[in-house]
Formats: structure tokens, C-alpha cells, sequence
């Protein structure tokens, strides 16, 4: 049974967590309710990196004008900056939770983000997020994710400007660096980039990109309504195993989207655990079963 044990839980004290036989995940109640651990058995450690608000596996959106509100205390190293609300939080303080909480073999939170390019600015919108293990697949987690903008329609942003939205956003620790795209059918396809920002592109054809580390323990994200290239890559040197060092792993499914005002977007994403054989394995069921999955967006003014 996966679990948490001696100074794993002085950073998880904060976490409300779901496990089952093989893999632990978890998400923080003061950490804008993102996933903020993932463990399995044959890697009992924390591979998600917690540095600061803008790791994490979150949801992160971009809207609206590009904007200098440097006047207004925005971060020079974020300006100018489009409307960017993140689940973590903005730079220098960590979103608020309005719920979360477990049900049985699921977790729930609701999340008031904040704008990633100012210390401590509330988006209006609200996010809320479902993540549960994938039926009879008990090394694959899946994670629902509902945006709902809540913005003025004569707000400074604007109208609705096409952008690219991560689907999602996921750091790693930094010892996962070997980055492979899955073909399909058990083959791979070795992806190398040198540390970023800014980060690589890469097309994976089934939607799915993995990083393992040294002994062959990986992670994989499979995100179906994809439509972009991926970004991904590392940030920072060596091979740190720690979750709050500066040094990451990267990776995020992208989408281009129009996110109006009023705009409510939704989608699904499934993060699957384990050495390679096996991750092979739940990908190419997982492609057979939602290959044709895609986003759900809708518009106050369309219903």
C-alpha cells in the first residue's frame, strides 16, 4: 500500500489524499487545491516539485489583452502580462480554496486563482477540479477540470483573444529527465531540449508524453484534447530529487482557445505511473478508450 512516512509528512501535512494499492495522489488545501503529490510503490517519494505557486500539476489560463500594470504593482519579470489565472496562485502568494474535500476514492476542490503576474491579485473566475483513479486501472489517475471566467464583459483585458491554454500545467522533479513522446504499440520516441524557459515543442502523436528517472520509474501524461504541440523540458541542472528545489521537470498538453468574459472551459487529463512496459500498456487503453475526447467550452451568451 502506497502511503506517506516520516519527514514525507511534515510537507504533506497540509494535503487531503486518495490511495489504493499501488499509487498515492494528493492535492492542497493551502496550495490553491492542485495536485501537490503523486507517489506509487515502486517510487514512495513525491516526484511533483512544490517550489513556488507556478509548479505543481495546476490549471493555468490565459485571456484578453496583453497588458503593463506595473504601476499597479505588477511583477516586472511578468510584464506586460495577458490575464492569467492560475490554481497554484499569483507571484509571491498562494490561491484560495473556497471547498476540498475527499469522497470515498475521489478528490474535489474548489479554487478561487489568482493572476500569476501579481503578488496577490484574485482572478474573477473560480476553478474547481474532480481527480480519481481510472476504473480497473489502478496506476492511472484521471482529473477533471472546469474553468468558469467571471470577468466584467468592459473589463481592461477585452473581448476574447485566441491563446494557447496548458492542459495542463505539470511540474516534476528534476530527476525525471528522460522525456519521451509514445508512438503507440509499445514504441517511443526520445525528446531532448536544453534547460528552459523558454521550453521545447514536441508533437506526440497519441497525446501522451512520459518522463522517467535513473532505475526506470516514470510518469506519463495523457491529455486526449490536446490540439498544439506540447511544451516541455527541464528548468535548472542536475538531477535533484527534492520537491521544493528550483530545479524541475516541465511538461504541459497545449490547446488554442478562445476564453471570452463568461466563458466556461472543460476538459479531462489522465496521469498514468510505473516502468515503461507498463505505462506502454494503460496508454494504448487508454487511446482505444478516449482518443476522440475533447474540450467542452461554452459561453454565457450561447445558452
Amino acid at each position: 500500500m502506497a502511503c506517506f512516512s516520516g519527514s514525507a509528512l511534515a510537507i504533506a501535512e497540509d494535503l487531503i489524499s486518495i490511495e489504493n494499492e499501488v499509487v498515492t495522489i494528493g492535492i492542497d488545501r493551502h496550495k490553491g487545491g492542485a495536485i501537490t503529490w503523486l507517489s506509487w510503490q515502486s517510487y514512495p517519494k513525491n516526484i511533483i516539485n512544490i517550489a513556488d505557486p507556478g509548479r505543481l500539476i495546476q490549471q493555468s489560463y490565459y485571456a484578453g489583452r496583453v497588458l503593463d500594470r506595473t504601476r499597479d504593482g505588477q511583477h516586472q519579470a511578468w510584464s506586460p502580462w495577458a490575464w492569467n489565472p492560475i490554481q497554484g496562485g499569483g507571484v509571491g502568494s498562494w490561491a484560495r480554496v473556497r471547498e476540498a474535500r475527499r469522497e470515498a476514492n475521489s478528490l474535489y476542490a474548489e479554487t478561487i486563482p489568482k493572476l500569476w503576474d501579481m503578488p496577490d491579485e484574485e482572478a474573477e473566475a473560480r476553478m474547481r477540479q474532480w481527480t480519481q483513479f481510472e476504473p480497473l486501472m489502478p496506476d492511472v489517475v484521471v482529473v477533471t477540470c472546469e474553468f468558469t471566467a467571471q470577468r466584467s464583459e468592459d473589463d481592461r483585458w477585452g473581448p476574447a483573444v485566441m491563446r494557447s491554454q496548458e492542459i495542463p500545467a505539470c511540474y516534476f522533479t528534476r530527476n525525471f529527465a528522460n522525456v519521451k513522446s509514445y508512438l503507440g504499440e509499445g514504441k517511443w520516441r526520445v525528446e531532448t531540449q536544453p534547460p528552459g524557459p523558454p521550453w521545447g515543442k514536441a508533437t506526440p502523436p497519441r497525446k501522451a508524453m512520459a518522463m522517467f528517472e535513473s532505475s526506470g520509474q516514470g510518469v506519463a501524461v495523457f491529455s486526449p484534447a490536446s490540439t498544439q504541440h506540447w511544451n516541455f523540458g527541464p528548468h535548472g541542472s542536475g538531477i535533484s530529487d527534492n520537491p521544493t528545489a528550483g530545479p524541475c521537470m516541465h511538461v504541459a498538453p497545449i490547446d488554442r482557445v478562445l476564453l471570452g468574459p463568461k466563458s466556461t472551459y472543460r476538459y479531462r487529463y489522465w496521469i498514468v505511473v510505473g516502468d515503461k512496459a507498463t505505462i506502454a500498456d494503460r496508454l494504448d487503453a487508454l487511446w482505444r478508450k478516449y482518443s476522440s475526447e475533447q474540450v467542452e467550452l461554452t459561453n454565457e451568451h450561447d445558452s
